[in-house]
């Protein structure tokens, strides 16, 4: 996986750190047993609940986008398996991630714990809100798509954090990084996905006039 997925034509993951973490964290221990031969494909597969686990190489992408240090707070959006808090595990001190469903919130801790990850904190609840109780964060990753930037996420980003975050509506998602600076969110466009929307109260607050 990490010699064919992540370098060469479009794709250039160059972070040695983020290369170690993707080869560290067992990937098919957050897939289903039945699709645990394909878990390390270049593609994302299904875990339930109608919720995917996201290709390796984007996983690694939007990982390398936040320049994590060792010591630093991340908040993570969607846990889903549990396979992008686990790789946030190995670069960050802390991770604190959400799942609005809570089969796969449950799953994903039962999981991370038997794997020994102790840093990370998950919960069933809507995304959109964040974790204010823990905030700031240094950190700040979406793994489901709002068609604006949730406020409450974007005021729990700490200076000089970064946060990255699928936009759009489906079919017309762009991956953007954000970054908070003098209180302001710098804005730029790193590159097209397809995500699940996001649930929950984003949905009412996408539908806003």
């Amino acid at each position: 996986m990490i010699a064919t997925q992540f370098t060469g034509p479009g794709r250039n993951i160059t972070s040695t750190r983020v290369l170690a973490a993707m080869d560290k964290v067992p990937r098919h221990e957050f897939v289903p047993e039945r699709l645990r031969s394909a878990a390390y494909e270049d593609y994302p597969l299904p875990i339930g609940c109608g919720q995917t686990i996201s290709q390796p190489y984007i996983v690694a992408f939007m990982t390398e986008q936040l320049e994590l240090h060792s010591k630093d707070r991340v908040l993570e959006i969607g846990t889903g398996s549990g396979y992008q808090a686990a790789v946030l595990a190995e670069l960050a001190g802390e991770v604190f991630s959400i799942e609005i469903l809570s089969e796969l919130a449950e799953r994903a801790a039962n999981d991370l714990a038997r794997l020994g990850y102790a840093n990370v904190h998950v919960r069933t609840g809507d995304g959109y809100y964040g974790w204010p109780e823990h905030a700031p964060f240094d950190a700040i990753i979406v793994t489901c798509a709002p068609e604006v930037v949730p406020g409450p996420l974007a005021e729990q980003l700490g200076e000089d954090g970064r946060m990255i975050i699928p936009i759009g509506p489906s079919g017309c998602q762009e991956l953007v990084l954000l970054h908070k600076y003098k209180g302001q969110l710098e804005r730029r466009s790193v590159l097209p996905v397809r995500f699940v929307p996001m649930t929950g109260q984003a949905e009412w607050s996408d539908n806003l006039p």
